[in-house]
């Protein structure tokens, strides 16, 4: 349920006999309004600069101005204000064409009846106020919809700046992954579990891995030869940065020259690099 904005109820009178407007006073004191008097057209024009009016009750035989033609005025400056005019039979065709024009809101006959009086401008404040509350309500809702467009633009570009990020990232890596495997050395990184989780093409071929045969994945137990075993079981794991394990013979008799080091330096894996340099043969 919506809950209409607690604003005072202004309303302004306007005829040019003094004893209609006192009368209407009189009638409405008790109901609450701010009530606003004029006894012309261009009176209540001027009121209406200084004041928020939610309801207008206009006489039409008027000197000067009509009732119609104050009205029709006041809907081109002020149009969400309810516009009632209040006449006798005689002015019945002109009133007609001003409802359906949409000068006016509703006609009322003099004499008036007091209870259809009030419950006329009663729905006629409650129309007026139902009109601003939706109007609060749709720039509230513009607003939020424009902070969520906002939100999703900067989301956007978030996302696309990370997208950027990680095609880059992707491409380093790639480029990174095709410079180890074309390096004339075996590289090979081991981890904490013993686990082959680093190995280019030169390492397969060093220790005579069939083709399409990968180490990736295998247990240094299972395919490293027993001296580089050793090798790292009496330097790892310790607080070496860089060893220099000299030359060591392979099976088949194939020699190379061992460093290794330890990973965690620049990324957050733990374990060890070894690089196996092949010694050409004599």
């Amino acid at each position: 349920m919506i809950k209409l904005s607690k604003t005072p109820r202004t309303i302004l009178l306007v005829d040019d006999e003094v004893n209609i407007t006192n009368a209407l006073k009189r009638t409405l004191r008790n109901d609450g309004y701010t009530i606003l008097i004029a006894n012309s057209g261009e009176e209540g024009l001027a009121l209406l600069a200084e004041h928020e009016v939610g309801v207008i009750i206009s006489d039409q035989r008027m000197p000067h101005m009509t009732g119609i033609e104050f009205l029709r005025k006041v809907k081109l400056l002020y149009p969400k204000t309810l516009r009632i005019v209040l006449s006798g039979y005689t002015e019945l065709e002109s009133i007609t064409n001003a409802i359906n024009d949409g000068a006016i809101y509703k006609f009322l006959t003099k004499p008036w009846d007091d209870d259809l009086l009030k419950n006329n401008i009663r729905e006629a404040f409650q129309y007026y106020e139902m009109e601003r509350e939706n109007l609060r309500l749709t720039k509230e809702l513009q607003a939020v919809n424009d902070k969520l467009s906002r939100l999703n633009q900067n989301l956007a570009q978030k996302v696309a700046d990370k997208t950027c990020e990680i095609i880059h990232s992707i491409n380093l890596l790639q480029i990174s992954q095709e410079i180890l495997e074309y390096l004339p050395i075996g590289i090979i990184g081991i981890d904490e579990q013993n686990m082959i989780v680093v190995s280019n093409r030169r390492a397969e071929e060093i220790f005579c891995q069939p083709t399409g045969i990968c180490l990736l994945g295998l247990m240094a137990g299972d395919v490293l030869p027993e001296v580089l075993l050793k090798l790292l079981q009496d330097h790892y794991p310790s607080n070496l940065v860089q060893f220099d394990a000299g030359i060591i013979t392979l099976n088949k008799g194939v020699s190379v020259h061992v460093h290794m080091n330890t990973m965690g330096g620049i990324s957050q894996s733990k374990g060890i690099v070894i690089a196996l340099s092949p010694l050409k043969e004599n």
